[in-house]
């Protein structure tokens, strides 16, 4: 399957040769996206330099910080335009191990999006404060108690999705910022009846840099979860 690799980034430069390197390591043939959203510390220009003698490494360089969930949108539409089989979205800071990216490419063999989860086998965190681990688990417990989707680590961003998935989601009505857009974009593939599957993965907090969690990302989360109950109820996903 022809594959794409999408990570957003922002003041990434100290991880993305590591990252770009360990992906390259799984020998998997795929390609990688970075969607940098104009890095001050110099990541796109690294990605560049990069780019002159890797042709697998793409780069979408944006005028400063629009979001993740419109950075994966416009990687989507990348991998659409480009006539890609299959997606994966990642971080660029190891807390997703690219040693899992194998059982990702070979599960969506037989599903239509695979999710490395922290909370299908108990909890799979390691380094997290315990404030955020609880806000994150009792998180994963509120999308499903509002919304009814049986996805047990809803926010969770490793998976992979086949393009067929992308395709049937309007993603110019995706509008989520920050890390709800995962809730919804689990949320519409699953109303829309598509086949998911999820995988335990060990989730490890960032080596370097901060996280890019704020209250305004948890608020918008709290109600997008209602907001995709009664958009399911009208019908108008």
């Amino acid at each position: 399957m022809k594959g794409l690799v999408v990570i957003p980034t922002y003041n990434e430069r100290d991880t993305i040769d590591a990252i770009l390197d360990a992906i390259q390591a799984q020998n998997l043939g795929l390609d990688i996206l970075i969607v940098d959203d104009n890095s001050p510390d110099g990541t796109a220009q690294r990605v560049q330099e990069r780019m002159k003698n890797e042709e697998h490494i793409k780069l979408i360089q944006r005028p400063g910080k629009m979001g993740l969930g419109t950075a994966y949108v416009a990687g989507f539409k990348f991998a659409i335009a480009a006539g890609y089989e299959i997606v994966i979205e990642m971080d660029a800071d190891f807390s997703h191990d690219p040693g899992d990216l194998p059982r990702l490419v070979e599960k969506i063999k037989d599903y239509d999006f695979v999710l490395g989860s922290r909370y299908v086998n108990g909890v799979s965190v390691v380094n997290w404060p315990l404030r955020r681990l609880l806000l994150s688990y009792f998180a994963s417990k509120y999308t499903r108690l509002i919304t009814g989707m049986p996805v047990r680590d809803p926010t969770g961003g490793f998976k992979c999705f086949r393009i067929e998935v992308l395709k049937a989601i309007d993603l110019d009505r995706v509008k989520s910022g920050g890390y709800s857009f995962q809730i919804e974009m689990n949320f519409k593939a699953w109303k829309k009846g598509f086949r998911y599957l999820e995988i335990p993965i060990i989730f490890v907090d960032r080596r370097v840099g901060s996280s890019k969690m704020s209250k305004a990302i948890i608020r918008e989360a709290v109600f997008m979860v209602w907001k995709l109950r009664l958009r399911s109820i009208l019908g108008r996903l």
